[in-house]
Parts: structure tokens; C-alpha cells; sequence
């Protein structure tokens, strides 16, 4: 990639609510070293009441409500030659035009699978001495077990659902740790997940002998209500199911139905559909799910990370180096 010439013209358009967060003042003084800012920071719907702006733009800064790159926003970019999204997925903003123009662009996905590995290593570890299944038969008898039977952390099986980003992320944070972990991934290369200590398997196998099972599948066709009751019932005594993917790769029906008939079993659910569940949904009221409200990704400070990210790939930019964290069509298609 050639050096840029020019300093080249940003703009940023994203939601109010947490630009901020995203893209905190220092993020901010840094890009404007680094490029110029064209117009005050819009929304998406800014943008569409005002898409001249975008005339003199080369390089649009986005992240969560980011506009969709159809033609006809393209059709008012004739210098746009980034885009920058601090956000993960970009799949639901790339439609086959934006591709038709050749434009790279950036995704902090890997900034935001910071925070979805820790929590994901957090609840593995809790599953694992099966935190939440004593912690709530100890408030209904009111007393502690003796010597009750956990897997613990060494020797324990791990199965990973999933070896995308995140559930790379994940294998790397369990290596110090002592267990086996296994994984079911159909497009993984057999010689990266043995760099990750991983062993390869059906998805059976996955459910079946592992004390916890982290679900990290991308949400795509043939991933919609893969995880179902046949699945989740092959689970060992005392096991944990722990999503913080997406929602729908679970047969919630199936699940609940399994989940009712054993209270041995936890799932932590960090992601549900719909989401939030329907206010009726068993989900709610069921002592053995644990619901939180999609936590794991970055929130609170963390989501400086993203902004960072995005100001770390500009500057690659402008210095004409390769950027790092851009992403193929193929790889838009098939990330969460």
C-alpha cells in the first residue's frame, strides 16, 4: 500500500449512546493527528439527512450504528477509499456493491473478543467447580453439601463450539490450566487448532464427555437451533452450557425442555432469542439458567479498545502500511 499524499478526511458516524465510550476524547485528539476531520461526528440517520457530507470524505470511522454501504451511499462517496468499523460483525453493512468497489474494510473484532473470552473463561472456570449448581442448592436447603462432587479445573474437559476468534481466544486463555480441551469447528485448520492444544471432534463427542461446553458458532443457516435437546441432554452429570455467541444457534424450546427435566445441568446465557427473552419465557424462572444481559462483549471502558483498534488501523493507513484487521468477503459471510 502506497503512502498517503494527502491528509486524508475522516468522518465519524456511529450512535450517540456509546461513541463516547468508543471513541473517548483520547481517541479522538489522536485521529485528528492523523487525518482531518470533514464534518462534525452524525448518526445514521444524521448521515441520511445530510449525505452531502460525504462528498469530500475518504475515510468513514463507524461502529455501532453504522450506516448500511449500499449504492446509494456509495454513490455519494466518490473518495471513500476506507472504512473503518469499531465494531465486530460488518456482515449486515457489506451488501455485494460495496464489495464491487473495492474499498477495505476494518472490523475490531478482535478487540471485542477481549472481553467475550475473559467472561467465557470466567464462567468455564466457575462450571467447572460447578459454582452456580451448589450456590443454588445451598440456598434452597440451607446448608453445604459435604465433599461435594465437581469436575474441578485439572484433567477436566472443555469443549469448544467453535474455534472463530473468540474461541481461539478462549483455547489460548486454557492452556495454563490443566484441562483437555476439544473443540468442533468444520472449516478450522487441523494444524491451528493443534497450535492451540485443541483436539479436534464431532459435535457429538463435544456434548457428550466434556464438563462444560462454550458455545461460539457464528449465526449462519445451517448454525440456526444447531445446539438442540438431543445435544444438551447427551451433557455429563453436573455440566455447564454456557452462549455467549448467539442466541439463535440454540433450540431454546429443546434446550428448555432438556434443562426442566435436569437440574443438574447450568446454562449461562449471555445471549437469547429473541433478546431479551419473551417476559414469560421459562428462561426467566428456571433455578438452572443463569441469565446475564449480553455482557461479555466490551462495555464500560472496554469499548475504548475498539476505537484504539480503529485509530491503531489508520494510522497504518495513512503511513501506507498494511492494515491488520481488515476483512475478506468470504470472512464478512461468515462471522456472527
Amino acid at each position: 500500500m502506497a503512502a498517503a499524499t494527502t491528509t486524508p478526511n475522516v468522518l465519524l458516524v456511529m450512535e450517540e449512546e456509546r461513541r463516547g465510550d468508543v471513541y473517548p476524547a483520547h481517541v479522538l485528539e489522536d485521529i485528528g493527528r492523523l487525518a482531518r476531520w470533514h464534518a462534525p461526528a452524525l448518526t445514521r440517520d444524521g448521515l441520511l439527512r445530510e449525505p452531502g457530507v460525504l462528498e469530500e470524505v475518504d475515510v468513514l470511522l463507524t461502529g455501532w450504528g453504522a450506516p448500511v454501504l449500499d449504492a446509494a451511499l456509495l454513490s455519494r462517496a466518490p473518495r471513500l477509499n476506507a472504512v473503518m468499523v469499531a465494531a465486530g460483525s460488518v456482515r449486515h453493512l457489506t451488501p455485494p456493491e460495496f464489495w464491487a468497489r473495492g474499498i477495505p474494510i476494518v472490523s475490531a473484532a478482535a478487540a471485542n473478543a477481549v472481553p467475550v473470552a475473559e467472561f467465557g473463561l470466567a464462567q468455564i472456570l466457575l462450571g467447572l467447580k460447578q459454582v452456580h449448581r451448589l450456590g443454588r442448592e445451598a440456598a434452597v436447603s440451607r446448608r453445604f453439601p459435604h465433599d461435594p462432587r465437581v469436575a474441578g479445573g485439572y484433567g477436566s474437559r472443555v469443549g469448544l463450539l467453535g474455534l472463530g476468534e473468540i474461541g481461539r481466544l478462549v483455547a489460548r486463555h486454557l492452556q495454563p490450566f490443566g484441562v483437555e480441551v476439544l473443540a468442533c469447528d468444520p472449516v478450522i485448520d487441523p494444524a491451528a487448532a493443534g497450535e492451540l492444544g485443541v483436539r479436534l471432534t464431532g459435535i457429538d463427542e463435544l456434548f457428550a464427555s466434556c464438563d462444560v461446553v462454550s458455545v461460539h458458532a457464528p449465526l449462519l443457516p445451517e448454525t440456526e437451533g444447531l445446539v438442540g435437546g438431543r445435544l444438551v441432554a447427551m451433557l455429563p452429570e453436573g455440566a455447564t452450557l454456557i452462549n455467549t455467541a448467539r442466541g439463535a444457534v440454540l433450540n431454546e424450546p429443546e434446550v428448555i425442555g432438556v434443562l426442566r427435566d435436569r437440574p443438574d445441568l447450568t446454562a449461562v446465557l449471555d445471549v437469547t432469542w429473541p433478546e431479551p427473552p419473551a417476559p414469560d419465557s421459562p428462561l426467566f424462572t428456571l433455578s438452572n439458567v443463569l441469565l446475564t444481559p449480553h455482557l461479555a462483549g466490551a462495555m464500560g471502558r472496554e469499548r475504548a479498545r475498539l476505537g484504539e483498534l480503529v485509530r491503531d488501523e489508520l494510522g497504518r493507513l495513512v503511513r501506507g502500511e498494511p492494515l491488520r484487521h481488515a476483512v475478506a468477503p468470504a470472512q464478512a459471510s461468515t462471522r456472527a
